[in-house]
């Protein structure tokens, strides 16, 4: 926490003074700090407090003096206090968005502070928030209130805050992970990615897929291991177009004609097909294959249809539940088939039967898709159900299996894929867990920041609109991955490039030489030019400079 004191050095504007703070941790995600402002009844223009740091972006306390106009058309007068975030700041680009609560605190054992919450998204034109009239002068100078003493306020601000866009954040620095970069309408593709990045033991499959004489503009399998390869040792947002080029994505139509089910279920696919007749074939299915029994009993004659089927995903019910169980719960419910919809049994003929499914094994990695988006036949088009739906950072899933396991059906949550918007758009970011050790980051497209668990987990159930962490719209989680918690070290096992094969590291570290040569700059100084050749040595780039004289 960090106090802010004013001092008056002419008798009239209130000046301010800051103490100093060791060990900042100025990309933190929240922090609460006081300003004391003196000499109150003097206050004629704005004063801003000193600067806190959040996010690595100023964050301070505007005080003002507003003359209001009362229902009754009578002149008032009141405080003004808002929260400033990187109000210096020339760039046009920039963007955070920012929740919390301003106090202004009573001095007295018995008095009641004074809190207003807020949330903005906080940019060049709108780099304050705050309330015009926080405070009726009259209410403020009263005594029995205990808001002044000695002629000073002191007003306590608490924020939390994204990671800023547009302006300098080094994800790499202040989480050890880097994002991707946004096409246009990839975030979907981007959060998905990351998951699959961070579920280890396939990346390391992934790079023993033979990729040598594969075309690199059409190879899905060489274009995922350079993304992962660029995700593990650049420092910077990674690009994802050869990836969407691979998959045949070259308009901004063949982009949105994909959801994550989908594009999940086509990506593993291909890999599945790729990995086979290699040393890492059946990695997929391995990781991702669950089972479930069909089934359809006769319940008057002796008759009975059961089906085995895999699975790689699971779709739970989001509407009229509460929380996962009830969606698990729900998912393996009879259905009696009766009246009209009864069961035609062959030689027995049409019988009441009932009808369901029961799991028999679930996988190591647990993908569940949550039914967010329905298609609604009154309006005849899909809408997003933004109802709270609870789930957690640990389940245990045996109840709904058709024997107890051996090995608990124990997990852990890994990944969360959360929408913010409607059926008509939105964004998509994920938080996961990359160590399973319950420290979570935040992924949003080329900006990684470390997160609370509380903003990874519970601010994503949807639910009530004026909920303050879902100001940006309805927001909340479409996709979980869980890893079954028995299996935690070996799916997290570490990644290091000895496990990326030679020959691969070879062509990955070529091609980024071509790539950097390719782009390298002329400049121009009269009748001398200098070329800069980027001679690049697996991960780390020196620049030589050579002079080229005409």
């Amino acid at each position: 926490m960090i106090e802010a004191a004013s001092v008056d050095n002419a008798g009239n504007t209130p000046q301010t003074i800051a103490k100093p703070i060791e060990d900042e941790d100025i990309a933190r995600p929240s922090a609460t700090f006081r300003y004391t402002l003196q000499n109150v009844s003097q206050l004629k223009e704005q004063v801003l407090s000193p600067a806190y740091y959040v996010r690595c972006l100023p964050w301070k306390i505007l005080v003002l003096i507003r003359n209001t106009t009362t229902p009754d058309r009578q002149q008032q007068k009141a405080l003004g206090i808002f929260l400033q975030c990187n109000g210096e700041c020339d760039s046009p680009g920039w963007s955070c968005y920012g929740l919390g609560e301003l106090k202004l605190l009573s001095h007295k054992s018995d008095g009641e502070h004074l809190c207003r919450k807020l949330h903005h998204m906080y940019h060049s034109k709108e780099d304050d928030w705050g309330f015009a009239h926080f405070i009726s002068w009259k209410d403020l100078i009263d005594p029995d209130n205990g808001f002044v003493k000695d002629d000073s306020i002191t007003i306590e601000a608490h924020v939390i805050a994204d990671a800023p866009h547009g302006v300098s954040w080094d994800s790499k620095k202040h989480t050890g992970y880097v994002g991707l970069k946004n096409q246009g309408a990839t975030c979907y593709m981007n959060s998905l990615l990351q998951t699959l990045f961070f579920t280890n033991v396939l990346r390391k499959a992934v790079y023993k897929i033979p990729t040598v004489g594969d075309d690199s503009s059409r190879s899905v399998a060489f274009a995922l291991q350079r993304v992962f390869y660029d995700l593990q040792f650049l420092d910077k947002p990674v690009a994802t177009k050869k990836l969407t080029k691979s998959f045949g994505w070259e308009t901004l139509d063949s982009f949105m004609q994909h959801d994550v089910q989908e594009f999940l279920r086509v990506l593993l696919d291909k890999l599945e097909n790729k990995m086979k007749g290699t040393v890492v074939e059946g990695t997929v299915p391995k990781l991702f294959e669950g089972k479930m029994t069909s089934f359809i009993k006769c319940k008057n004659v002796n008759c009975t249809s059961t089906r085995v089927e895999t699975f790689y995903d699971i779709q739970l019910s989001v509407k009229g539940k509460n929380n996962i169980y009830e969606s698990f719960k729900d998912y393996i419910s009879i259905e009696l088939l009766d009246g009209e919809n009864k069961y035609d049994a062959g030689e027995h003929g049409l019988q009441e039967a009932e009808k369901g499914v029961r799991f028999d094994v679930f996988p190591p990695v647990l993908h569940l898709h949550l039914m967010r988006f329905q298609y609604d036949p009154q309006s005849d088009a899909s809408v997003k159900f933004n109802d709270r739906f609870e789930f957690y950072e640990e389940v245990n899933l045996d109840q709904y299996l058709q024997e107890i396991p051996q090995t608990p059906a124990h997990y852990t949550l890994h990944a969360v894929l959360v929408h913010s918007g409607d059926n008509h758009g939105g964004h998509y970011v994920v938080f996961i867990n990359p160590k399973g050790d319950g420290k979570w980051c935040k992924f949003d497209d080329d900006v990684v920041s470390r997160c609370s668990k509380q903003e990874a987990i519970e601010y994503n159930f949807g639910g009530k609109e004026d909920a303050p962490h879902q100001a940006r719209r309805a927001t909340s989680a479409y996709m979980l991955i869980y890893i079954q918690t028995s299996q935690l070290k070996y799916v997290l096992q570490d990644v290091t490039e000895t496990d990326i094969p030679t020959d691969l590291c070879d062509r990955i570290t070529e091609e980024m030489r071509y790539e950097m040569v390719r782009t390298c700059k002329y400049h121009s100084y009269g009748d001398r030019f200098i070329f800069l050749f980027l001679s690049l040595r697996t991960t780390t780039f020196s620049i030589e400079g050579m002079v080229l004289i005409y």
